[in-house]
C-alpha cells in the first residue's frame, strides 16, 4: 500500500501515487490478457466482474464503524471488533445469501448477497447501541464531528471527557448498512463470475455433465470468493489502520488507494482462480 500512497499516515486524503496507478493498470493488463488466453472472452468478462466484486468490497469496508478495543470500553465509537473480522462476517452473510438465490438468476443473487450483508450489519450495529445504552448507560457521541450529518443531533455535550466518542451514532449505523451491502454484493458478484467459469471448464475437463460437477463447482467457487473477500478486506483494514466511524470520518478519504490496491489484488487473484483449471487439465 506504501506504493500506492506513500509512507506517511494522515486522517485526510491520500491518493495513490503516478507509479502506483502505472503499475496497478499494467498489473490489471496483464491479467485480462492472460484470462482471455485461457478462457477467451468469457474469462476476461469473468474477471472484469471479479475486479469490480474486489472493488466493491474494498469500498464497502470504509464504511463500516469499526471501534477495535478502545469501543469494547467506551472510549471510541464503533463496533468492538477489528476491521477484517467485521468486514468478513458481514460478506460471508451476503456471500450465503448470494449463493443460495444464485439458481433464481443474476439480478435476484446480487441483490440477495447485498440484502444478506445490510441485514447483518444493520443487526449488528442496532445491537450494539442497545448494549451501549442499557449496558454500559452512556450515550451514542461522535469524537469526529460535531452533528449527526443525517439528523442534526448533536455530540459534544454528551461525550465523556477523555474519550474519541462512544457507541453508534445514527451516520455510523447507516454506514455500517451501507458497508455490508456493498460487501455482500461484491462478494457475491465474485462467487457467481467463478461459478459460471467453473461450470463452463469442469465438464470438459471431467467428461461429466454440468448436473455431476455442480458441487465442485459450487465448492470451488465459494472457497475463491471468500478468499478473495478477505483478501480485499485486509487490504481496506491496513489502509484504514485502526478505528473508523463511518462515512464522516476523515479515514473515509483514504479509500481511493484502497480501490486501487483491491482492483490489482483482484485481478491477480483472479487469474489465478480462472487458470486454475487449466492447469490442471495439463496435468
Amino acid at each position: 500500500m506504501s506504493a500506492l500512497g506513500g509512507p506517511k499516515q494522515t486522517g485526510g486524503v491520500q491518493s495513490p501515487t503516478a507509479i502506483g496507478i502505472v503499475l496497478s493498470i499494467v498489473l490489471i493488463v496483464v491479467a485480462l490478457g492472460l484470462a482471455y488466453f485461457l478462457v477467451q472472452m468469457a474469462g476476461v468478462l469473468a474477471l472484469v466482474g471479479i475486479i469490480i466484486g474486489g472493488v466493491l468490497v474494498a469500498f464497502g469496508v470504509h464504511f463500516v464503524p469499526v471501534g477495535g478495543a478502545p469501543a469494547a470500553m467506551g472510549q471510541s465509537p464503533g463496533i468492538a471488533t477489528g476491521v477484517a473480522m467485521l468486514a468478513a462476517g458481514a460478506g460471508l452473510a451476503g456471500l450465503f445469501g448470494g449463493a443460495w438465490a444464485a439458481p433464481l438468476g443474476l439480478p435476484v443473487a446480487l441483490a440477495g448477497g447485498a440484502v444478506g450483508g445490510g441485514l447483518l450489519m444493520a443487526i449488528t450495529c442496532t445491537m450494539v447501541n442497545v448494549i451501549y445504552v442499557f449496558g454500559m448507560g452512556i450515550p451514542a457521541a461522535s469524537g469526529k464531528v460535531d452533528k449527526d450529518p443525517i439528523t442534526g443531533d448533536t455530540f459534544p455535550e454528551y461525550k465523556s471527557q477523555g474519550t474519541e466518542g462512544h457507541g453508534l451514532p445514527f451516520i455510523s449505523w447507516v454506514g455500517g448498512v451501507i458497508g455490508g451491502a456493498l460487501g455482500g454484493l461484491g462478494g457475491t458478484l465474485i462467487y457467481l463470475e467463478l461459478l459460471d467459469i467453473y461450470q463452463a471448464q469442469l465438464p470438459v475437463l471431467l467428461n461429466a455433465t454440468v448436473e455431476q460437477i455442480a458441487p465442485v463447482a459450487i465448492s470451488l467457487a465459494g472457497i475463491f470468493a471468500v478468499a478473495m473477500f478477505l483478501i480485499n478486506a485486509v487490504l481496506a483494514a491496513y489502509n484504514i489502520t485502526g478505528t473508523i466511524e463511518g462515512p464522516h470520518d476523515p479515514k473515509f478519504k483514504r479509500f481511493p488507494r484502497a480501490v486501487v490496491a483491491a482492483a490489482v489484488a483482484s485481478a491477480v487473484a483472479g487469474i489465478f482462480a480462472i487458470g486454475l483449471l487449466q492447469l490442471v487439465g495439463v496435468f
